[in-house]
C-alpha cells in the first residue's frame, strides 16, 4: 500500500467528503450504510480522527459518484498515491479510443461535431465544423480554443448567434451544473468568472437559473449568408473510462433542425457555397 504525506493542495479528506455528501445530498447515516461502515467511523474520518484506507476511499467515491480526477484528489488528500492516469489524448495508449472518436466525427458529416474537455476546451472537430465556422465567420479564425469563450466574446463567434441570450445561458447552465456536481474545481470556477466579465452579461447569470424553457431542446440559431441556420445538439461520452482524459471527453454533435439548414450543410460539404463566396474548402 503506497502512502505519503497528505497533499497540501487539497483540504483534508474529511472536508472533501463532507463537500461531496452535501452535493449528493446524502446524510452521514445514509452514506455509512451504503459504504458498509458505521456512521461513527465515518464521523471520525470526516473530523480527521481516523484515516481511511485506500479501499474505503474507493467505496466512498463509488457511493458519491465521484469523477476520476476528484477520486485522485481524495487519495492525495488522505496521503495516498493517485490511482488514475491522465494521458494526453494524442498518446499511443489511447489510439483505439481516439479512433472511435474520429469515427464518430467522420460519420457526423456533413453536420458539425466537436470534441470537448470538461472545461469546454475544443480538442478536435470534424471537417464540417471547420467549414461551417469558416462560412459563418467569413473566413476569420476564432480568437479562442475554448467554446464558451467563443460564444461569449463579442469579437469572436457571438455576433453570428441569432439567439445569443438563450444559447449563452444554456451553455452557462451546463457549466453551473458541472461546478455544482464537482466541488473544488478552481479552473472551472475561474472560467465562470471570466465569462461573467464579458459585455452585456447580466449579473444574475452568476447563479444557475431555474429552467423555464418550453421547447423540446435548446436550438443554436446562426446568422449566415445563406439565411438562418438552426441546430440542436447531442453529447456522447465514454462508458466506464479508467483514464481521466477519457472520463472528461465529450463529443458534441450538431444536427439540423430544418431542411434548409441540412441543405446548406450539404452544399458546404460539396464546396458549392464556399466557392460562391470565394472561400477555399478547408476539408
Amino acid at each position: 500500500m503506497s502512502s505519503h504525506p497528505s497533499d497540501t493542495r487539497y483540504p483534508p479528506i474529511g472536508v472533501l467528503l463532507r463537500q461531496w455528501r452535501g452535493v449528493r445530498r446524502m446524510s452521514q447515516l445514509d452514506m455509512a450504510l451504503a459504504c458498509g461502515i458505521s456512521a461513527r467511523h465515518l464521523g471520525f474520518v470526516e473530523t480527521g480522527k481516523a484515516r481511511p484506507s485506500r479501499e474505503a476511499i474507493g467505496r466512498f467515491a463509488d457511493t458519491l459518484s465521484v469523477p476520476l480526477r476528484e477520486r485522485n484528489a481524495l487519495l492525495l488528500a488522505a496521503g495516498y498515491a493517485p490511482h488514475y492516469a491522465e494521458r494526453d489524448f494524442g498518446t499511443p495508449a489511447l489510439e483505439r479510443m481516439r479512433e472511435a472518436v474520429e469515427l464518430i466525427l467522420k460519420h457526423q458529416d456533413p453536420y458539425p461535431a466537436f470534441v470537448l474537455d470538461r472545461h469546454f476546451n475544443v480538442l478536435g472537430a470534424n471537417a464540417s465544423a471547420v467549414r461551417l465556422n469558416d462560412f459563418l465567420m467569413g473566413g476569420r479564425a476564432s480568437r479562442h480554443t475554448n467554446l464558451l469563450r467563443q460564444i461569449f466574446d463579442p469579437e469572436d463567434f457571438r455576433p453570428v448567434i441569432a439567439n445569443w441570450p438563450e444559447v449563452a445561458t444554456g451553455f452557462l447552465r451546463r457549466l453551473h451544473d458541472h461546478l455544482t456536481a464537482t466541488p473544488g474545481d478552481a479552473a472551472g470556477q475561474a472560467l465562470l468568472e471570466d465569462l461573467l466579465q464579458y459585455p452585456e452579461v447580466p449579473r444574475e447569470w452568476r447563479y444557475r437559473a431555474i429552467d423555464r424553457d418550453t421547447e423540446a431542446v435548446l436550438t443554436l440559431d446562426f446568422r449566415s449568408p445563406a439565411g438562418n441556420l438552426s441546430f440542436f445538439e447531442t453529447i456522447t461520452s465514454f462508458a466506464a473510462p479508467l483514464d481521466i482524459t477519457l472520463d472528461e471527453v465529450r463529443i458534441d454533435c450538431a444536427f439540423p433542425v430544418d431542411e434548409a439548414t441540412a441543405s446548406v450543410c450539404a452544399q458546404l460539404a460539396a464546396g458549392g457555397l464556399a466557392e460562391d463566396r470565394g472561400l477555399a474548402d478547408v476539408s
